[in-house]
């Protein structure tokens, strides 16, 4: 899926093409602007994207085998959430409709004596 279909989705579901547009492209652009700002962006059921700098490092260039310094970078790091894991790995089952990665609901307390 990229972009453009995630806007046609987010559009089926509000009715309105340009809402769900803006929609989209807000959120993204806040998710990137608070990555580079070196913040954890956390999304419950979906994941976490996370800011990480790679030290330097010698490598070795594989043809000649000469040693070759990597810089130091900075990479962004997403980590899956549980739930979105275990609909992947098949251990939860994708419901037909609905929200995938909402969380159930609360099973309500026993009424004390």
């Amino acid at each position: 899926m990229n972009k453009a279909q995630l806007i046609e989705v987010v559009a089926a579901a509000t009715g309105d093409r340009a809402q769900a547009k803006l929609a989209v492209e807000t959120t993204l652009d806040a998710m990137v602007r608070a990555v580079v700002g070196g913040e954890v962006v956390s999304v419950t059921g979906f994941g976490s994207l996370t800011p990480e700098t790679c030290p330097a490092r010698t490598s070795r260039n594989p043809q000649t085998g000469e040693p070759v310094e990597i810089a130091e970078r900075r990479v962004v790091k997403f980590r899956a959430g549980a739930r979105f894991q275990d609909l992947v790995a098949l251990r939860r089952a994708m419901p037909e409709s609905g929200n995938c990665i909402q969380k159930d609901p609360k099973t309500p307390k026993a009424a004390r004596p």
